[in-house]
């Protein structure tokens, strides 16, 4: 049996709306979380970038040669500002063209005396790419090489994910543990410093701040892809809050 390695991701947001305040970004929480439990694939960078194609092109082609994926989100629509599908074809110098089959999708989804220049455009994108159906509205995302695009809209983007699966090669899972207890992070750090550098090549160790019941604590969130090594530092963390006499939460 081939053993799995590890596999990441980008996300590249796109969208003026999301940089002006306008519209708060909910997809890459999802993505984030949908790729590590069902692919096994670990997200390293999120970047927001606007309806800018030379832009657009430039985080696209270097995202794509840094990362196994890329995923974009927005720009994938039938108004003028929709360039996404544009700036891709250009980043990769593919031919911008209808895409038969997506073109087939709407106009049948539309109906021809409604399917207007703007649907239309929805069926325009790189050449030689995947299409990544929609049970939602129709329009297909799309996939260029190893990136990506879907809609903005995250309820679209949520109801069009499980088509990307078959598409993706899986890696290893990141498991994950919290721990949280009432204290400052002070009292624990010079620990927390020692147990991360005895695992440090294969536990990820992060401390949060929180506010709760008018008390300040301390969430210890581990983060590994052995469910081993992770036992083992929570053993050594509960050592360290049982000899500090701190209470450990559970909420």
């Amino acid at each position: 049996m081939k053993k799995k390695k590890k596999v990441n991701a980008a996300i590249l947001i796109i969208g003026n709306e999301i940089l002006s305040g306008r519209t708060q970004d909910k997809n890459i929480a999802f993505l984030s979380n949908w790729l590590n439990l069902n692919c096994g694939i670990t997200v390293l960078e999120v970047r927001i970038i606007p309806d800018v194609e030379k832009i657009i092109v430039k985080n696209v082609k270097l995202l794509s040669k840094e990362f196994n994926y890329v995923f974009t989100t927005g720009g994938i629509g039938p108004t003028h500002d929709d360039i996404t599908a544009a700036s891709i074809s250009k980043a990769f110098r593919l031919k911008y063209q209808y895409n038969k089959e997506a073109f087939r999708i709407l106009e049948n989804y539309y109906g021809k005396e409604n399917f207007n220049d703007g649907r239309k455009k929805m069926a325009k994108m790189p050449a030689s790419t995947k299409l990544i159906y929609n049970p939602s509205s129709a329009a297909p995302g799309f996939i260029t090489k190893n990136v990506f695009s879907l809609p903005g809209v995250p309820s679209i983007l949520n109801s069009m994910i499980e088509n990307c699966k078959k598409y993706l090669s899986k890696g290893l899972k990141v498991h994950s543990s919290t721990i949280n207890i009432f204290t400052v992070e002070s009292n624990i750090s010079k620990q927390l410093s020692q147990i991360q550098k005895k695992y440090k090549k294969s536990v990820e160790i992060g401390s949060y701040p929180f506010f709760r019941l008018g008390k300040i604590g301390v969430s210890i969130v581990s983060r590994s892809t052995s469910k081993i090594k992770l036992n083992r530092v929570n053993k050594d963390l509960r050592k360290v809050i049982k000899s500090k006499k701190i209470k450990i939460l559970t909420f």
